[in-house]
């Protein structure tokens, strides 16, 4: 590809899911703000190699996606006085006059997702839908993180629009009375969204730096808007986490947390994700506010294993998952020591043997415990659960250590 190719597209990637959603509040619906996002960025295609990449490309592809719209609709009914006022409509719409025109861009991404995470939709379809509309993920790489095929993915996304389109869901931010009981499947899905970022699913990255930071500012967004403590908890989490992005990740190559620089991680972010944490544990334990204290007891001077294991023990109580205790098992593990964490690991074999993690866990502690055979096994059925690259080239070395 061409260096003014990569450019273009480096502007799509970023733009796209922006663009869209502000297109989806000028036309009144998904899929017209698709077939114009797609005209908009066919015209792109066809001006920006030899003309150059506008200073402002968001609003050049909005303001192109909003007239190729109008054309569409002109040659699809002709002569329809309905669609006359369809298009009087769209033309008196607002929209961002530049491309950093942020509060209304924000505004219009606050909507889709509301709109996304509509409980008027099954949990499943609120996921695949902010991924695929909101942060511009496709269907085969939503496919991927969930172990789906694209077909069946395609088909929960498709049904999603026709939900909002036949139920007539709003396109709009809740009322402050409604917002606290639709708060939290909006934290979920931006949590999934972040965890996307953090460890993609698919792909030779590790990382999806732009999903992370999306999700973060989703989740500021969010906190302006309701004085909720699981908001800021949710913030404080992917802060804490993020900020360790440029010392868990070193040319292109995942670094455990046990070998990592933490003189690279994000003082900054640290020093806010702590702070958050402080505030919303003052009589407050959720599922969020305590996994963020967990985050927040690794400190670049070392991790504090003992409190770690304590709010690992409340965070059961608020989620006893099986992945929760997995992780409660190694953090033992890193307190009390292998051996100890391998007893803990080996009685969730019932509920994780299809679970890349537990395998991976396993074949950690099996290491350290000097069972190199046992530990090549378990390295073994880690990697064949495993389709993440980097994440498989990890895996990859620790079994030839072995």
């Amino acid at each position: 590809m061409s260096e003014a190719g990569s450019a273009i597209e480096a502007v799509y990637r970023a733009e796209a899911p922006r663009v869209l959603a502000t297109l989806i509040r000028l036309l009144g619906g998904f899929d017209r703000a698709e077939e114009a996002l797609h005209d908009a960025w066919l015209a792109a295609l066809a001006s920006w190699p030899e003309k150059g990449v506008p200073a402002n490309p968001r609003a050049w592809l909005v303001s192109a996606g909003r007239f190729k719209a109008i054309d569409r609709i002109r040659r699809e009914a002709r002569f329809n006085a309905a669609s006359e006022q369809l298009v009087q409509q769209i033309e008196l719409a607002s929209e961002p006059e530049e491309a950093d025109d942020a509060p209304a861009i924000a505004d219009d991404q606050l909507r889709l997702i509301f709109t996304c995470c509509h409980p008027a939709l099954a949990p499943d379809a609120q996921v695949a839908l902010t991924l695929r509309e909101v942060c511009g993920l496709t269907t085969e790489e939503i496919a991927a993180a969930y172990l789906a095929k694209p077909v069946t993915i395609a088909q929960r996304i498709v049904r999603a629009k026709g939900k909002i389109r036949d139920a007539r869901i709003p396109y709009a931010v809740p009322e402050p009375a409604e917002l606290p009981e639709r708060i939290e499947s909006v934290l979920q899905v931006i949590y999934l969204v972040f965890n996307e970022g953090y460890l993609a699913s698919s792909g030779s990255r590790a990382l999806r730096t732009d999903l992370c930071v999306e999700a973060i500012r989703l989740a500021r967004l969010l906190a302006t808007l309701i004085n909720e403590p699981e908001v800021k908890g949710l913030l404080a989490l992917m802060l804490l986490q993020d900020a360790r992005r440029a010392a868990r990740v070193v040319d292109g190559e995942i670094v455990p947390l046990d070998e990592q620089d933490r003189g690279l991680w994000n003082s900054g972010q640290i020093a806010e994700g702590q702070a958050l944490v402080r505030e919303v544990l003052g009589g407050h334990f959720s599922l969020y506010s305590v996994q963020a204290a967990i985050a927040a007891c690794h400190g670049v001077d070392g991790s504090d294993w003992p409190r770690i294991v304590g709010f690992y023990d409340m965070l059961l109580r608020i989620d006893p998952s099986p992945i929760v205790a997995l992780n409660r098992a190694v953090a033992i593990a890193m307190r009390d020591g292998p051996a100890v964490g391998l007893r803990l690991v080996d009685a969730l074999a019932d509920g994780l043997t299809d679970y890349r993690l537990w395998h991976a866990a396993r074949a950690d502690l099996l290491r350290r415990l000097g069972r190199r055979q046992e530990a090549r096994e378990a390295y073994d059925a880690a990697l064949a659960l495993t389709i993440q690259a980097a994440e498989r080239r990890f895996l990859e070395r620790r079994l030839s250590e072995v």
